[in-house]
């Protein structure tokens, strides 16, 4: 991965100081003259199962740039949508990943990346942007939580991400070592797990936030029977989970993403092992927002954890959040697929609070969020009703939220908000 990772920063940088070269003149912005209008995209998967969830953070970025106007002060924004799959993988994709990453830095008018949806997409987009010759070009994730994009994690981690030495990454979302941790104690303290066997889908966000889970529970005192990686292109799992029976857990943790054939992953999971309440089964948020799991009958009864506000609380606490969501819906006739929708827009915020503030160039930009205080968003106009402050040393934002939810009656339903302790 690491390879892949600086080659195609390496391409990237040399196309980019071409455009430069061949004048185009562009801060990748232009001047910071009243009036210019500057691209702000997303990049996400849009085909295959993450499909529901991306369309609704779209659709509800739209909606509040129409509902400001789209301006950032004297400066107008438009929205430039850009797909990180395929549809023959179904979900996001390295290769394609990697050219958004040049396209980002090609065209001279966008001036931020609000995304990815997924952490190891990131991985591969962040560097790229980060030696961009008119940059480093900012990029503001809604929903990658793996902690090794801001902080000591994994080997080189973060320092590989940010080759200039200048940090360009920062996201509105806590991070796995507080989500696998949270999910743990809930195990622990509510469930009563003793024996606990986990299965990871070997990418980037599933190996994380299992390895967070992992740490935790053996420090609770649970047994972990196992850590280890599922397939996503086997048509069964029937003999993975009849070796975990011989373990006899009470729980299965599931560290990774819906898309990599979790669905077939729990019918086997309940046809071998029991339903949810016979052997349990907690999810991070790389199964939240979900229109076919939610539905399926082997996933009534399973726990997910998500990294943030679900929008039941949103809704409840009242205020910016509550009439957004509420405005989604009189547009669209449901509430947003996932949670992540409200989160993607508190992304955008933090752009357009740089963007306002900048000369409007992409390295201005940039160094709004990460000198300085940094950029704040007041809680009575934060898209997810509550502060949010980004940290300019590190990009993260100070608020750790972890909220557990129920599948049930083919919805996922709030249970409680998981403390980190």
């Amino acid at each position: 991965m690491r390879r892949r990772l600086l080659t195609a920063g390496a391409i990237t940088l040399a196309g980019a100081m071409a455009l430069a070269a061949c004048g185009s003149g562009s801060s990748g912005g232009g001047t910071g003259d009243a009036g210019k209008t500057f691209i702000i995209s997303t990049d996400q998967p849009l085909q295959g199962a993450s499909g529901d969830s991306s369309k609704a953070v779209n659709q509800a970025i739209q909606l509040y740039l129409d509902q400001i106007g789209s301006k950032a002060g004297s400066y107008n924004v438009k929205l430039k949508i850009y797909d990180d799959s395929t549809a023959a993988k179904g979900q996001w994709d390295d290769a394609t990943c990697a050219k958004n990453a040049q396209d980002h830095v090609a065209n001279a008018d966008e001036i931020a990346v609000m995304g990815t949806l997924n952490s190891g997409c990131a991985k591969i987009i962040a560097p790229v942007l980060n030696q961009d010759p008119n940059g480093p070009m900012l990029m503001v994730s809604h929903a990658n939580t793996n902690p090794g994009l801001t902080k000591t994690w994994d080997p080189g981690e973060p320092q590989k991400y940010f080759p200039t030495g200048t940090r360009n990454y920062a996201r509105v979302i806590t991070t796995d070592d507080y989500q696998g941790a949270a999910a743990a104690i809930y195990a622990k303290e509510k469930l009563g797990t003793k024996t606990v066997y986990i299965l990871n889908d070997n990418q980037t966000y599933g190996q994380g936030v299992a390895k967070a889970f992992e740490t935790k529970a053996k420090e609770l005192g649970i047994t972990v029977a196992g850590n280890e990686p599922w397939d996503a292109k086997q048509p069964t799992y029937t003999a993975l989970f009849n070796k975990i029976k011989a373990s006899k857990p009470d729980l299965i943790y599931i560290g990774g993403i819906y898309d990599n054939n979790g669905g077939q992953l729990i019918k086997d999971k309940v046809a071998v092992l029991g339903d949810n309440e016979t052997v349990k089964v907690i999810a991070p948020d790389g199964f939240t927002g979900y229109p076919e799991l939610d539905k399926l009958p082997q996933g009534q009864g399973m726990y997910l954890s998500f990294a943030g506000l679900s929008n039941e609380q949103l809704r409840a606490a009242g205020g910016a959040a509550a009439k957004l969501l509420d405005d989604y819906k009189a547009k669209y006739g449901a509430d947003p697929a996932t949670s992540f929708a409200l989160y993607g827009v508190a992304a955008v915020q933090v752009i357009l609070a740089a963007l306002e503030k900048s000369d409007g160039t992409r390295k201005s930009v940039t160094d709004q969020v990460f000198t300085g205080a940094g950029i704040t968003i007041p809680a009575a106009t934060s898209a997810i009703g509550k502060e949010i402050k980004i940290d300019p040393a590190t990009g993260d934002t100070t608020a750790i939220d972890i909220s557990i939810l129920v599948i049930k009656d083919n919805t996922e339903s709030f249970v409680a908000a998981q403390p980190v302790s």
